[in-house]
């Protein structure tokens, strides 16, 4: 089976001169990051380190510009233009990565379909998640065709009514915003002919710049003139889920510095913060450790994928979500900080999933946004 494998590669050129090729120099002042020896970060990358030294002194004169600086005592440490040089690359990477997975997922359906037209894949469209990532990494090396396609909560249900895919992955909260987070995708799914399949409970909050030095301690700081927020992109099941906590708050988005101001993903929200772009975003908590910032939990949701209840009977369907109850799922799932993959490949009804009696909807709400911000901070 093919692989289709799509990386960002950005360069630098003053005026007409020759565009400078950033990949190998991001490479070595990654490793000189961490390590603090550009010896040690040459032989990482496969480099003399009179070659590193070339690579270094070629782009400091292009830039006109030290990349790194040699501290008696501390080794050796990158200067504020190779730091932000690395954060504009991560920011980069996170914006655009989840955009060329989609892209060559694609394209590996279609060269399958040329190469071994009789091999039955599975089509998802999803909103992008940690663990949607990794369900797809396990698929890969079980060398199972599948396209996938990252796109809003909102129009991942609506492929689905149109059969334009096997599962459409969406969010909804638990507890007290239920209700009306679940309304948008209720339009596309039929109780009749869709079940849900469960993937993971996850955490979402506010992605603080580390250290918090602006002493936010909830949602009511947003408002806050001084604060520079980084929101999602309308249509986005955590901008659905935002406007709602809003609303409940009465803050309104035009008091929000940055509202307007958006991102496609969390991780992408998290590098805005964390190259300090921002102050405060909302997203998920795995972001946030994955770029080392802080995070104030808010709420609890589950992540389901909807499909049409007679495609489990298939063969490739059936095979997904028998990968999604095994072990090796979950322990992935679980290890994402934030997530909990318990019930991964839970089969349920959409009746069962978000219906219930006037007095059950009542009581959990009370319990459940105390409950959701003591269990992710233990």
């Amino acid at each position: 089976m093919w692989r289709v494998s799509i990386h960002p590669e950005w360069r630098l050129a003053r005026g007409d001169a020759v565009p400078l090729g950033l990949p190998p120099l991001l490479r070595l002042l990654a490793r000189v990051q961490t390590g603090g020896s550009i010896a040690a970060a040459a032989r990482e990358i496969g480099l003399s380190y009179r070659a590193a030294w070339g690579l270094l002194r070629d782009f400091e004169q292009a830039l006109n510009a030290p990349l790194v600086v040699k501290t008696r005592g501390q080794g050796t440490q990158l200067s504020a233009l190779a730091e932000k040089l690395l954060w504009a690359d991560r920011r980069v990477t996170a914006r655009l990565s989840p955009t060329l997975e989609s892209l060559a997922s694609e394209l590996e359906s279609e060269l399958e379909a040329l190469i071994a037209p009789v091999r039955s894949g599975v089509r998802i469209n999803a909103s992008h998640g940690f663990a949607v990532a990794a369900l797809l990494e396990l698929l890969n090396q079980r060398q199972v065709p599948v396209e996938l396609r990252y796109r809003n909560s909102t129009e991942a249900v609506a492929a689905l009514a149109r059969r334009e895919c096997d599962f459409a992955g969406f969010h909804v909260a638990t507890g007290a915003y239920q209700v009306a987070s679940v309304r948008p995708y209720l339009q596309w799914l039929d109780p009749e002919q869709h079940v849900l399949i469960h993937l993971a409970l996850r955490t979402q909050g506010l992605l603080v710049a580390r250290g918090n030095r602006h002493k936010i301690r909830g949602l009511a700081d947003l408002a806050r003139p001084e604060l520079r927020f980084v929101n999602r992109q309308v249509g986005s099941g955590t901008r659905v889920l935002l406007d709602l906590l809003l609303a409940q708050q009465g803050i309104a988005p035009s008091s929000v510095n940055g509202y307007a101001n958006a991102e496609f993903t969390h991780a992408a929200v998290a590098a805005y913060i964390a190259s300090g772009m921002a102050d405060v975003g909302f997203g998920l908590e795995t972001a946030a450790r994955r770029f080392q910032l802080d995070f104030l939990p808010l709420l609890r949701e589950r992540y389901f994928f909807a499909c049409h209840a007679a495609a489990l009977r298939g063969p490739a369907t059936r095979g997904v979500v028998e990968l999604l109850r095994s072990d090796e799922m979950r322990n992935v799932i679980n290890a994402l900080p934030g997530y909990d993959g318990s019930d991964a490949g839970k089969v349920i009804g959409i009746k069962e999933a978000f219906t219930t009696t006037p007095e059950k909807k009542t009581r959990p709400a009370k319990r459940a946004r105390p409950a959701a911000g003591r269990k992710a901070r233990q």
